[in-house]
């Protein structure tokens, strides 16, 4: 089933040349189809290129999904044009009335500043909050994911001693979890954080359960019992260059960075990267939308907000 996007966003192009079937608001309308509505806070400031790597994997499915994506207004986005925003962006005002089946929040480049320093902290606050009582399901990555796990749960995240780059391996833990179905004992995750956050802070939530970790990358996966709140901590939606553009953006700045782990072949950055991670990240987001949105989310949407429907209920 497709994805339903605005006709003219860049997306669009790219996702139709991957045979990735995306249709139109005025198709859509035409469908006797409720689609699920995915929110996407998108914080990254490449927003053209997160936008479609997103839209790719979320369009990967038997369902029809709604796009909608909000910016915060505390901060403006300097490498996106002013047009694209005003286009196809609308703020948390625009929203906070409505409900939805799924949200996702990306990361963002502000991890090495203290949560409470980020221009647009205390507006993410009140959308994560907000997500408690208007979205089925909530889809954290990478700083979005310390930045809930910080705001719900008080978890720390903490600095590491060198940039955290690279391919590295992950172990499913609990593999009864739905969002880990179909996932082999080892799998592949791109990864690029200067921080992490403690385990043990983790296990002594207890309305957190670890779903998959790595002996290098730390905590992969986590979820609440019922999956209204999941946090990732890498990035499986990177493209095949991601990393590469990202090393030779620090090489060009004259940031200390080592050439990404096992993700060049040989280590040899003049050769082709090699993708180890793309099935199990189309996994990772069938299985978000099939289990924890499309069959958790309750009849009458507005039923998320009941008591219920909260997580203990």
């Amino acid at each position: 089933m497709p994805i339903k996007i605005p006709e003219s966003l860049p997306a669009r192009a790219t996702l139709e040349g991957e045979n990735i079937f995306a249709i139109t608001e005025w198709r859509a309308v035409t469908q006797d189809i409720r689609p699920l509505r995915i929110l996407l806070l998108n914080l990254m400031p490449t927003k053209i290129v997160t936008e479609t790597q997103l839209a790719r994997l979320l369009g990967n499915s038997p369902l029809q999904i709604e796009l909608e994506l909000i910016m915060t207004t505390g901060h403006q986005s300097r490498n996106t044009s002013r047009e694209h925003m005003l286009a196809f962006y609308k703020t948390f005002d625009d929203v906070r009335h409505q409900h939805f089946d799924g949200m996702v929040i990306t990361g963002a480049p502000v991890e090495q500043m203290p949560f409470e320093q980020v221009d647009y902290w205390p507006e993410l606050c009140e959308i994560m909050s907000w997500s408690k009582t208007h979205v089925t399901s909530t889809f954290h990555i990478c700083w979005a994911a310390q930045a809930g796990l910080y705001h719900h749960f008080g978890i720390e995240k903490k600095p590491l001693t060198k940039k955290l780059f690279g391919v590295f391996e992950h172990a499913v833990e609990r593999r009864s979890s739905m969002l880990l179905r179909g996932f082999d004992d080892r799998f592949f995750v791109p990864h690029s954080r200067h921080t992490t956050i403690d385990r043990a802070q983790v296990e002594a939530v207890p309305a957190l359960k670890i779903l998959a970790s790595s002996p290098e990358a730390g905590i992969y996966a986590m979820a609440t019992d019922k999956g209204r709140q999941i946090f990732i901590t890498g990035h499986s939606e990177y493209d095949a260059d991601t990393l590469r553009l990202e090393y030779e953006r620090d090489k060009r700045a004259g940031l200390p960075i080592d050439v990404p782990k096992n993700y060049f072949p040989n280590d040899d950055d003049t050769q082709p990267p090699r993708v180890t991670w793309r099935g199990h990240a189309n996994l990772l987001y069938a299985n978000w939308l099939n289990y924890f949105v499309y069959q958790r989310t309750p009849y009458i949407i507005g039923d998320i907000a009941h008591e219920k429907f909260t997580e203990n209920g």
